[in-house]
């Protein structure tokens, strides 16, 4: 049963009511009660104790915030956290092999949103880039997910569009003991390959209930793979210039453990240790045909030409690594409440020596090739296309990358409630010092000559790719590739090659670099309630110093490059709430936040590839700053139903966007420049819609349905610009952001009876911008996502106290993957995966 939260009690928001009974429709489950070490009573829980249990969380908050309840033993049916959150209205996901990956929060990327790990920062793995992909979170350890979509004072204000918190288990979450595992097995529809996965959860407290235990482990080996076919977006009208036939064939691994310690000695005191560490590996094989270079640069539909075709090849393993140590303290001194912690977080990414490229290219160009579908693009080409003893070996690169972003915090905050007259204050103030370093080095080896002379020969020995095959045919299912090539022989005719002759200065150094982000902050903040009003106001100042360094390469000649500058931010901050009565409550909040550019964009590294074409960074980029205005209103149906409407608007200040810089101030001479650089303003609007209600009203058995949807409409405008050579001015137009879907949508079915909970979930959003094209003016070269929407299916049968079965079936609709350039039949990516079915078993030890 909900209560209402009273007024002079944190806000009661409960936002996103619906979307938890998506979200939180873990499958029944056993708990058990606080009887010591051994527990005895068993209580099942499903759907609608979870949506409680996360409204529960919401409640507690004085922003607009929206929870993922797993039920306290890490029941969700996704298969991380990203694919968790997509769920949220408002909230949209970017997939990598099938997979959810990134999150979008109200229109805006994954680089413009921040994540933390029980309070610390995460930092990102990829050289890059701010975003956490979050499929390297497992759903299984995750406790909670909070998105934060208007920031407090105390929080870090390092999100435009949301800060996303994972939170893992603590044994206090818990009536008593807890030992749970599970094991489960995988298909692949695409591959018909098998995966397994299992997982553990165990908590337990010690010294008469004040010290604390809780352990996760979980561990998944997936096998799987995706069909791929590919234009690059080489269109020129309806002329087709080059495309290729992918066939991707990973193993991809998960690993993770959570280690969270707390110890309350008395009441008003307590000590916490919080530790998580995730490992996500990927072994691919990408194996592909490539034609290009047509007589005539390009053929229409149906139309044949000769043409240069190759078969490539890459192979490479690389892992990531998330790790995050939190330790704590909360004590209460008399009137005040004193909080302290101090965190190391890490993340890397390391891919060693791998074959980043096996090239072999056609002896002679190819007659009769062309092309059917401009979606789908079909290879037409004769027999001879597909004979490997056709194609001779052309180059043998390797590459090896490793990348590491550390990040430190420290921070101390300092509270009490007080009263003046009719009015309850609750002041809050404190400190927080961070420091983040991301480095990034990359080296690069090619092999592509014939001539014993040359430094980088490959070697004696024969150069036919029938060498070079093992022997099968590649199941392609959008056409035909040809034989597999075989990565081991590639690697083994360069092993026992000099490295140093074979290394690439350039393309080893211009990537190769370190930057320093250190942040001071303090903030204060007073939250008042009177009557049926509660407000929150306060400011939060934020000193950044950035220190960067890479290098300039112009041929063979690498020249140091350094960087420093400093900053404040100052971030005010306001948010209400009115009760209208016991069952509606209207929101406001006007909020500040402010997002650093992305860590590719500050390298400061410059690459005069030629006397007319650059590529330059920019450590002079300002942070992106946002003011966001914020009103909604929620109404309760019943006991644990819902409806609200939230509208959202932000002003950003700074928009950061990749620009060409020819034929303007130093690089006038130049026919290409790219570089970054800020735009002036942008604006993202929109409205999230939710409605949740368990059916009670109709009759047996459809009583036991619950139904819900959310859907959110937003819209964003950006000014983009660049210097004309032709206008000898500067032009720009107006764009959408960048991974912004005008509608995002969220349709749920559920039935819980008995033993039995399940679960149908549609997921969709519309076409967005994933990038703008080599001209950024020219809005046919802009490349869009189309369309997607995903049926998820979930089933769990509580088969006695301690045994559950569980069935998912992922992508029934078979979704795909389309980028397209301009216009829809203008294919840039096609890609499928499947559809994916996992039985697993739970068991509740005790």
């Amino acid at each position: 049963m909900h209560t209402k939260t009273q007024p002079n009690k944190p806000a009661a928001l409960r936002l996103t009511t619906l979307s938890l009974g998506i979200l939180a429709m873990c499958s029944a489950h056993a708990e058990l009660a606080d009887t010591g070490p051994v527990a005895a009573a068993v209580v099942v829980t499903g759907q609608r104790a979870s949506l409680s249990k996360a409204i529960s969380a919401q409640e507690k908050a004085d922003n607009i915030v929206s929870v993922v309840s797993s039920d306290d033993i890490g029941g969700l049916p996704d298969k991380n956290a990203a694919e968790a959150l997509a769920r949220l209205p408002g909230v949209s996901v970017q997939r990598d092999q099938g997979e959810g990956r990134y999150v979008t929060v109200r229109g805006l990327g994954p680089d413009l949103n921040g994540v933390t790990i029980n309070g610390a920062l995460v930092p990102s793995p990829e050289a890059g880039r701010r975003a956490v992909a979050l499929d390297v979170l497992p759903a299984g350890l995750i406790r909670s997910l909070e998105v934060s979509k208007t920031l407090l004072p105390e929080q870090d204000a390092n999100s435009l569009g949301g800060s996303v918190e994972v939170k893992s288990l603590s044994a206090f979450d818990l009536p008593g003991t807890l030992l749970n595992v599970n094991a489960a097995a995988s298909h692949d529809g695409n591959t018909g390959k098998k995966s397994p996965s299992a997982g553990l959860l165990w908590a337990q407290r010690f010294m008469d209930g004040k010290l604390g235990v809780a352990v996760g482990l979980s561990a998944e080996k997936r096998k799987f793979g995706s069909d791929n076919v590919e234009t690059g977006g080489a269109w020129d009208g309806e002329r087709l210039g080059g495309f290729e036939l992918r066939d991707y064939l990973p193993v991809r691994e998960r690993k993770a453990a959570a280690v969270n310690l707390d110890y309350r000695p008395e009441a008003g005191s307590s000590f916490y240790l919080r530790s998580f560490l995730s490992r996500f590996s990927d072994d691919e094989v990408r194996d592909r045909i490539t034609v290009g270079n047509f007589s005539g640069g390009g053929v229409l539909e149906g139309v044949t030409a000769s043409a240069r075709a190759e078969r490539r090849i890459r192979q490479r393993k690389y892992t990531q690594e998330i790790g995050s140590l939190v330790l704590g303290t909360e004590q209460k001194i008399g009137a005040w409440q004193f909080s302290a912690s101090g965190g190391i977080s890490r993340a890397d990414e390391d891919t060693p020596e791998s074959l980043n490229d096996g090239r072999f290219r056609g002896n002679a160009n190819f007659a009769g090739v062309g092309f059917l579908n401009g979606e789908k693009p079909q290879l037409q080409g004769p027999a001879a296309l597909f004979d490997p003893a056709n194609y001779s070996l052309n180059a043998i690169t390797l590459q090896q990358r490793y990348s590491n972003d550390k990040a430190r915090h420290l921070r101390a905050d300092l509270g009490r409630g007080f009263d003046t007259g009719d009015l309850h204050h609750e002041l809050k103030f404190g400190l927080k010092t961070s420091r983040r370093e991301k480095t990034n080095d990359t080296n690069q080896w090619a092999y592509n000559s014939s001539k014993s002379s040359s430094p980088n020969y490959w070697g004696a020995g024969s150069v036919a790719m029938s060498s070079f095959v093992q022997g099968s045919e590649l199941d392609y299912k959008l056409g035909r590739i040809g034989i597999a090539l075989d990565p081991a022989a590639i690697r083994a005719r360069v092993a026992n090659l000099d490295r140093n002759a074979a290394r690439l200065a350039a393309e080893s150094s211009i990537n190769d670099y370190t930057m320093n982000e250190n942040i001071d902050a303090a903030y204060v903040q007073d939250s008042v309630s009177f009557d049926a009003w509660r407000l929150l106001a306060g400011v939060r100042a934020e000193r950044t110093r950035f220190d960067a360094a890479g290098s300039q390469v112009a041929g063979s000649t690498i020249t140091p490059l350094n960087r420093s500058r400093s900053y404040t931010n100052w971030l005010p901050s306001l948010q209400a709430r009115y009760d209208v009565d016991q069952q509606t409550s209207v929101r406001a909040a006007v909020t500040s936040s402010v997002v650093r550019a992305n860590f590719s964009q500050l390298a400061p590294g410059v690459s005069l590839a030629s006397n007319t074409e650059a590529v330059i960074g920019n450590p002079d980029l300002a942070p992106l700053k946002s003011r966001n205005l914020d009103l909604g209103v929620e109404r309760l149906i019943g006991s644990d139903g819902t409806v609200s409407a939230y509208f959202f608007h932000k002003d950003i200040r700074n928009f950061t966007y990749t620009t060409n810089l020819a034929g303007s101030g130093q690089w006038a001479g130049y026919t290409s420049a790219t570089s970054y650089e800020n735009g002036d303003k942008a604006k993202v609007k929109g409205i999230e819609l939710s409605w949740m209600q368990p059916l009670r009203m109709l009759p047996a058995p459809f009583n036991n349905l619950l139904l819900g949807a959310n859907a959110a409409w937003t819209d964003s405008r950006a000014d983009v610009a660049r210097f004309d050579t032709k206008a000898k001015a500067r032009l720009s137009r107006s764009i959408a952001l960048p991974g912004q879907s005008d509608r995002v949508m969220n349709l749920m079915l559920g039935y819980e009876q008995g033993p039995v909970s399940t679960r149908l979930a549609l997921n969709y959003k519309s076409p967005y911008l994933l990038e703008l094209g080599s001209d950024i003016l020219n809005a046919s070269q802009d490349r869009m996502v189309d369309s997607q929407k995903q049926l998820d299916f979930s089933f769990s049968w509580q088969i006695d106290k301690r045994f559950q079965l569980t069935f998912e079936a992922a992508n029934l609709n078979n979704e795909k993957y389309y980028v397209y350039q301009g216009s829809k039949n203008h294919n840039a990516q096609y890609e499928q995966y499947g559809r994916t079915y996992k039985i697993g078993l739970k068991a509740a030890i005790f």
